[in-house]
């Protein structure tokens, strides 16, 4: 009777073990694969940062200029008008309705409202002083949120909310947007993070990073 032979051995020389090899693979594609993911993440965050920088940065152009959209053209701050009254004075709910009214259109808010937008879209499309942007945008997201007031279903008047949600609304989630992009140190990819932290001023205190 005639003996086969295993075919690792008919072939007349050891085949690799195809455990071995993938065991051995392993740890290098593994560290491949760990650097892709980290760079995409990366781009991700980036993405993230300028369409929300862009977002205060409209903001800001729009009130002072008038283009037209939020504003209407010749009511920009730069003609006469108010970046705060209109808003503020429209607050109809919530417990910090009579405060807003008295808030409205005075030239402080308008500043530091204006200011606001500025300083914080300018930080996010640089990639400079994102922990700063994001204490000042989640202060001012937090306020935005009590003026609108999602928790009410009516108005003071009556008259339905139209809240769609008790809780979450767009300006919690820019909120937790800012901070996962201060945490994530976004602004090292595609912005002047890296240069920013360098700088003595920064380096000596580590909250302007």
């Amino acid at each position: 009777m005639a003996v086969h032979e295993h075919p690792r051995r008919s072939s007349g020389f050891p085949l690799p073990s195809l455990r071995r090899s993938r065991t051995a693979s392993t740890p290098e594609s593994a560290v491949s694969e760990h650097a892709g993911l980290s760079t995409w993440r990366a781009y991700a965050f980036a993405s993230l940062r300028l369409t929300t920088g862009f977002v205060f940065l409209w903001a800001f152009l729009d009130k002072t200029f008038g283009f037209g959209y939020a504003t209407p053209s010749g009511n920009g701050w730069i003609d006469g008008g108010s970046p705060t009254k209109g808003f503020l004075g429209s607050v109809a709910v919530g417990p910090m309705e009579s405060t807003f009214h008295s808030w409205a259109g005075d030239p402080w808010a308008n500043w530091l409202f204006m200011l606001g937008l500025l300083g914080i879209g300018l930080a996010l499309v640089a990639g400079v002083a994102l922990r700063f942007a994001a204490v000042a945008g989640t202060a001012m997201m937090a306020l935005m949120w009590i003026a609108e007031w999602p928790p009410a279903k009516h108005l003071s008047d009556g008259s339905a909310s139209m809240s769609t949600n008790p809780f979450v609304d767009y300006h919690l989630i820019y909120a937790v947007a800012l901070i996962a992009l201060a945490a994530a140190a976004a602004g090292d990819t595609l912005g002047a993070g890296r240069m920013w932290a360098k700088l003595p001023f920064v380096r000596d205190h580590s909250w302007l990073r």
